[in-house]
């Protein structure tokens, strides 16, 4: 802390050295004034242009899977036993876009369960899997 030499006083000055931050500023300036040119690139290469083909496709109807904690399965609100699952799957999976499977599981259903649904719809290929839940209570 820098203290008065001429004041009978004897306090601290209250006036703000800024030699050190004018040092740093030029320090900051000379380094910006060297890297600059180094953010260019010094390769030119003709990049493509993009041609985004916008397809004008009707939304596809997700799948929605409700499980029940007793392990029973309807998909789309009719009953389905496993067989007839995968089978569903398989369908599927072959469409062309492919539709979202939408997981509802009631929270006391075991994982196992949901675990296994999970395993056959990535064996016969479903690659957008969804879980629905509720908001916060």
């Amino acid at each position: 802390m820098a203290m008065s030499s001429g004041d009978s006083s004897g306090g601290p000055m209250s006036e703000i050295n800024v030699t050190p931050l004018v040092d740093v500023m030029l320090v900051l300036l000379i380094i910006f004034m060297i890297t600059a040119p180094l953010m260019s690139h010094r390769i030119t290469v003709e990049l493509p242009t993009a041609n985004p083909k916008i397809v004008d496709t009707e939304p596809v109807e997700p799948m929605d899977l409700a499980i029940k904690p007793d392990g029973t399965m309807y998909l789309n609100d009719v009953e389905v036993t496993e067989a007839e699952l995968k089978a569903q799957f398989a369908v599927a999976a072959s469409k062309s876009p492919q539709p979202e499977l939408q997981i509802r599981a009631d929270k006391t259903t075991e994982y196992k369960i949901v675990r296994k649904v999970l395993g056959s719809a990535k064996e016969q290929g479903m690659v957008h899997v969804g879980f629905i839940t509720t908001g916060k209570e």
